[in-house]
């Protein structure tokens, strides 16, 4: 995004028609093929990139904050280029929703990839290894203001983003005062404010989003599912003006005076969208989308703490309202829906509940939990919630590790020890090499510099009579540095003592399938997995189930 931005800004200032021809082409086959409903960009973590055309994955999306931040950056540049508004379409997008969730509320956390879905393993750090995303995010915010107008020839204003305030512009060596009202983006009305220095003819440009004219990305990747909202409206002191450019502006071209007023008044009612049908991580499902605003479903708002097994047909009526209690003030979507879980016998069940989503970019705000942007349309898309057993209901502790350890218990089968949706791990901590003397302990959790044995501890909710458990390594070989363990071993709780159990085999340690072992059954409360990596690697767990 970077070189792009630069690419753009050598073309203009070189006139290099090659230089932009290439530039226009790798902008269309991104937005066209490989960029997520909120802005963000880069499939894969593992090279830090682009996948192939429409390869959108929601779970395992990197979505780097950096790449963000260089979005808007070469957005920005496109249209001082061209000057059309379906470059700042894109930008705002991509700044409201998959650049802003980079960093919490409190401006003290950060994400560096910002998924569409999380199963709770997702959370902001306060600091980094490499901490590119904290000085990106925060230079960037504080260069908003600039983004808002624009000038060309002396003779012509833009006006592309709609914010409260107020502005000097130099147009033609003389000063416009600009005054913006508006509770943009909660509300689409805008007001805008002229105050020339003195009376003179100009020609003032206002962007009609591409939201607001049934087009919610340029290229046809995303599509509104729902019937056209009400056009928006422009008038100049009351009096309304001619439609929509082919650019995407409302060219007004008059003498302005002091005093003189734009209003634009963009309707805002909720959208559903759909993805196109090649993006296959979003069939038969459906977004929220409010403004400029693409909404999230999230655990503490809904019932169970669970969001991945919603199902919210085409049909449901849905609402928006301002919270001015909720995460500092955001415009909320409720309506109703459905939750799907399985019964005791493999059944699934269907109950109509309340529904809610925020805002995406104020996501992970309370805790770690399920989020959704992609809601299932039809019962074949959702995941319906795991029912209750001795494992998903127990409390876990570990020895020292950054991830979240619940996904060992979140009842959901692994495609393959490689499957990024949804594991914990203990890297970058790794086994010690043979012969090595033990490490010394450090203060701060995950930085130990090899690792003799690790740990994970499975509370039950009440004792429990047991005789099998079955593990599922993650291993991520080819891309990562995790690999099955050297060896495990299990043990349970007998008063205050562990004890090995009795088993009656080996401890597996295969990939790409349960390893499972039986042991003469006990009754106790708890058990508690050993394991020893591999000398120079990490280790993990995708699922850990008990009978």
């Amino acid at each position: 995004m970077y070189m792009y931005a630069g690419m753009a800004d050598v073309a203009a200032l070189e006139g290099d028609d090659r230089l932009r021809a290439a530039g226009d082409r790798i902008w269309e086959n991104l937005v066209k093929s490989k960029l997520y409903l909120t802005g963000g960009i880069g499939a894969a973590g593992g090279h830090e990139g682009f996948g192939r055309e429409y390869e959108l994955p929601n779970m395992t999306a990197y979505n780097e904050t950096c790449a963000s931040v260089g979005m808007d950056f070469w957005n920005h540049r496109l249209f001082l280029l061209h000057g059309d508004a379906k470059y700042v379409d894109v930008m705002e997008r991509t700044l409201y929703n998959g650049l802003i969730s980079g960093v919490s509320l409190k401006g003290d956390t950060f994400f560096y990839p910002n998924p569409l879905e999380s199963n709770g393993q997702h959370a902001r750090q306060e600091w980094f290894g490499v901490a590119c995303c904290p000085g990106n995010i925060t230079r960037f915010m504080a260069s908003v203001p600039g983004y808002v107008y624009a000038q060309r020839g002396g003779d012509t204003l833009f006006v592309n983003l709609y914010a409260a305030g107020t502005a000097d512009v130099n147009l033609g060596g003389r000063t416009v005062k600009v005054v913006q009202e508006t509770r943009y983006p909660w509300d689409g009305a805008v007001r805008i404010a002229l105050t020339p220095d003195r009376p003179r003819a100009f020609t003032v440009r206002v962007r009609i989003p591409g939201w607001a004219r049934e087009e919610p990305v340029p290229g046809g990747l995303y599509r509104y599912l729902d019937k056209p909202a009400a056009p928006p409206t422009v008038k100049v002191n009351g009096r309304a003006v001619p439609a929509i450019s082919a650019d995407g502006y409302v060219a007004i071209d008059r003498t302005w005076n002091a005093g003189d007023t734009i209003d634009l008044l963009l309707p805002m009612p909720v959208r559903r969208i759909a993805a196109d049908d090649r993006v296959e991580a979003d069939r038969q499902r459906t977004a929220l989308q409010r403004g400029p605003i693409v909404y999230a479903a999230e655990w503490p708002d809904n019932p169970n703490g669970q969001v991945r097994n919603i199902v919210l047909p085409d049909g449901q009526p849905l609402a928006a309202a301002f919270r001015r209690d909720l995460l500092n003030g955001v415009e909320v979507i409720t309506g109703r829906a459905f939750g799907l879980a399985y019964d005791a016998k493999g059944g699934v069940t269907k109950t109509e509940q309340p529904f809610m989503a925020i805002p995406y970019a104020t996501w992970a705000n309370r805790g770690r939990g399920q989020m959704a942007v992609w809601l299932a349309r039809t019962d074949a898309a959702a995941k319906p919630t795991p029912f209750p057993t001795v494992a998903t209901t127990s409390v876990l502790t570990h020895s020292p590790s950054r991830k979240n350890i619940r996904a060992v218990v979140d009842g959901e089968d692994p495609a393959s020890s490689d499957d990024p949706t949804s594991y914990f791990d203990w890297w970058p901590t790794n086994g010690c090499a043979a012969g090595a003397a033990p490490p010394k302990a450090t203060a701060q959790e995950g930085t130990r510099p090899c690792s003799t044995g690790e740990w994970i501890e499975m509370t039950f909710a009440k004792p429990a009579t047991i005789s099998e458990t079955e593990i599922y390594w993650f291993d991520d070989t080819g891309h990562g540095g995790v690999r099955v363990p050297a060896s495990w071993r299990l043990l349970y709780r007998d008063g205050a003592q562990w004890k090995p159990v009795d088993a009656h085999g080996d401890f597996g340690v295969a990939k790409d399938r349960y390893n499972a072992i039986r042991f003469t059954p006990v009754t106790t409360s708890a058990l508690r997995l050993e394991l020893t990596m591999q000398p120079g690697v990490s280790a993990g767990v995708h699922e850990w189930k008990v009978k």
